[in-house]
């Protein structure tokens, strides 16, 4: 045997000996008070989290990699709406560019209104009960779709096409070439509104006139991108959507009596507005205050529009994923300037039926459009897009780029925190990309998040969110095994954990991360570069995970473990409480803390003398990398008289009943 090898192995012996030695010592230290806990430090500080390397396309970072590539799409379309019968009819031209390094045989297109037909793969698997699908309306639901052609540098091109259930693929004689190919889908398509559609669409009747909140009203182009290929998820109601990027041009032709409100920039306000409007709609673009261009007096009044039987509205988004519109002759229209960061303007509007009207609801929707617009382009990124519409109608909340959806009975609060809501989705997924489909919780839990932040700037705190006591959470939905897993894609939760897994969840997360671990000022920094790098891109959970990372100096790994990737528990208990004294006189108090369960977090202590005494004591979360015990010790001469463990209730502790010590009385 080598000489060399025989004093390796030799060394290793010898290094494995002194190694069962200390582990029999600190065995033998233990063996009298043994901790009964579910915590894995090497389960929850494991360094093997992430399982790729960045790569040229996604950066280790967490960033776009120097050949992250994207495909895009752009939309020309012209539709009319017929409110007797309650059709959409249109021929929708999409430009298809394949900036893939793939070759590409057959394109595959979203076909949302699929889902409303009695068939249809979602209609058999939504609750009859539930807020999706059509809510048991009986209707001939669903696209009907013809004359479809397919062109290449206006030669037409050879291909056939199926439809199944909510997608279209269409199959090419000869496929796409990689890097830059571009083919033209054109198609004349029709259906019908449901009344209530997946509570995303539909359209309600007021005291002047039907409400028409129209979106998934076009065939899309499915995503294709270097994580999946192609995304063809079936559209079943519950998840909502992940769309490519480009310019959508559109031309809605809708009754004379009715207004138009859509998606990015009206093109043609001279054309369908009186002259009465034209000039209060210029005048509001200049108005910090709001412009009433349409007041609810004038409503009833037929000189209130233009006296012919049709107007075409003309819209154009830029840089958008998605478009939608609503038409009504019930609105009242509002609107007032927004200011930008960049010094450029901006305009908010909000069209309500007079029921909705009041003070106490849309009639302060223009502020409350205008205020959230303005702080989140300050705050995070500039909002993109020249108009913010807000709608009041039966859908409860949805959101599109540059246009939401929000339930007419809202008051008060309840109308500020849609409004806020769901243009708050301007940001999360409308500027950063995410893929809503699989992973909800990436735009409706970092909305919820920024939401909180909102309510707080608000008309100094007029609706300020309550301070939520996450102990109280602690003990009931995190780590609760009935809630599903938060990263389960959101068709495949329960429906009555959707709330808490998809909103509530993530945005405490986040809040524990800014508030707790990593401090406002590293937060805020990374979660700006993190919408900076993806805006108008498509990221997934893990550059989240890399971008938070990388902006904040941090290893978390432990954190996306604990609240993302499983679904853990946290519980840090206070396990004794003993002076230390030199010469008879107290010199400092040892406090020992115990994690129970899986989930780690940082030790906070409140510690009170017998003098009245108070100190908040932090402890980083680095403790319990390889302990599951760990001592405190505080320097004090007086008397302790009790030690409460998270005393303002920020941390989801599940049982809070052993977080508290008390000085037995002498």
């Amino acid at each position: 045997m080598n000489i060399r090898i025989n004093k390796l192995i030799a060394l290793c012996l010898v290094g494995c000996a002194f190694a069962f030695t200390a582990s029999a010592q600190q065995a033998a230290t233990t063996a009298t008070a043994p901790l009964a806990t579910n915590y894995s430090s090497s389960e929850a500080f494991g360094p093997l989290f992430y399982t790729q390397n960045g790569n040229e396309f996604r950066s280790a970072n967490g960033a776009p990699g120097a050949k992250y590539w994207q495909n895009r799409v752009d939309y020309n379309i012209t539709a009319s709406l017929d409110e007797t019968k309650n059709t959409i009819s249109g021929t929708v031209t999409i430009t298809y560019k394949n900036n893939s390094p793939d070759k590409l045989p057959y394109l595959w297109l979203q076909l949302d209104q699929n889902t409303f037909k009695e068939n249809s793969r979602g209609a058999q698997i939504t609750p009859s009960r539930s807020r999706y699908g059509a809510q048991g309306e009986k209707f001939d639901g669903g696209y009907k779709i013809n004359n479809i052609s397919v062109s290449q540098k206006a030669a037409a091109v050879k291909f056939t096409s199926i439809v199944e259930d909510t997608r279209m693929q269409i199959r090419l004689n000869q496929p796409m070439a990689a890097n830059g190919d571009v083919v033209t889908v054109k198609m004349d398509y029709s259906y019908i509104v449901p009344k209530e559609g997946s509570d995303r669409t539909g359209h309600l009747t007021t005291q002047n006139g039907e409400i028409f909140a129209i979106a998934q009203w076009f065939p899309r182009m499915c995503v294709y991108d270097d994580v999946l290929g192609w995304n063809t998820l079936p559209y079943w109601g519950g998840g909502e959507f992940y769309c490519e990027y480009g310019d959508i041009t559109y031309a809605i032709t809708a009754p004379a009596t009715h207004i138009v409100m859509g998606s990015g920039e009206l093109l043609n306000p001279q054309e369908v507005f009186t002259a009465e409007q034209l000039k209060r709609w210029n005048a509001a673009k200049l108005s910090d205050a709001t412009v009433h261009i349409r007041s609810a007096e004038e409503v009833t009044d037929p000189k209130s529009r233009p006296a012919k039987d049709k107007l075409t509205w003309k819209f154009k988004i830029a840089n958008a994923r998605d478009a939608a519109w609503a038409s009504s002759k019930s609105f009242v229209l509002d609107a007032a300037k927004i200011n930008f960061p960049s010094g450029r303007k901006g305009l908010a509007v909000s069209a309500q039926p007079i029921e909705s009207n009041g003070k106490d609801g849309y009639g302060r929707g223009v502020e409350y459009v205008k205020s959230t617009i303005e702080y989140y382009s300050t705050k995070w990124f500039e909002y993109p897009y020249p108009m913010a519409v807000n709608v009041a109608t039966n859908v409860g909340g949805m959101e599109y780029p540059g246009i939401v959806f929000c339930g007419w009975k809202a008051k008060n609060g309840s109308a500020w925190g849609v409004i806020d809501h769901e243009f708050g989705h301007s940001w999360f997924p409308m500027i950063v990309g995410s893929n809503e489909r699989k992973y909800g919780w990436m735009d409706e839990g970092f909305n919820t998040f920024i939401n909180g932040l909102s309510g707080q700037n608000f008309n100094n705190g007029e609706y300020k969110p309550r301070i939520t006591d996450m102990n109280r959470v602690g003990k009931s939905a995190i780590g609760n095994p009935a809630l599903d897993n938060i990263m389960l894609m959101p068709d495949g939760m329960q429906e009555r954990n959707i709330g808490v897994n998809l909103y509530s969840k993530p945005g405490w997360g986040l809040n524990i991360l800014r508030d707790q671990i990593l401090g406002e000022d590293r937060f805020d920094y990374a979660f700006r570069q993190y919408i900076k790098n993806w805006a108008f891109k498509h990221p997934t959970p893990f550059d989240f995970f890399r971008s938070m990372e990388n902006g904040a100096g941090e290893d978390l790994a432990w954190f996306w473990r604990s609240w993302f990737i499983n679904n853990w528990k946290m519980d840090q208990a206070v396990a004794g409480v003993e002076a230390v004294k030199v010469d008879g006189n107290i010199s400092s108090y040892n406090i020992r803390v115990n994690n129970l369960e899986k989930m780690p977090m940082p030790i906070i202590l409140q510690v009170k003398t017998k003098s009245g005494k108070t100190d908040i004591v932090k402890v980083p979360v680095d403790v319990w990398m390889k302990n599951a015990t760990w001592l405190v010790r505080y320097p004090t001469t007086e008397e302790v008289v009790s030690v409460v463990l998270d005393p303002n209730k920020v941390l989801p502790d599940s049982n809070p009943d052993n977080n508290t010590w008390t000085a037995p009385a002498n």
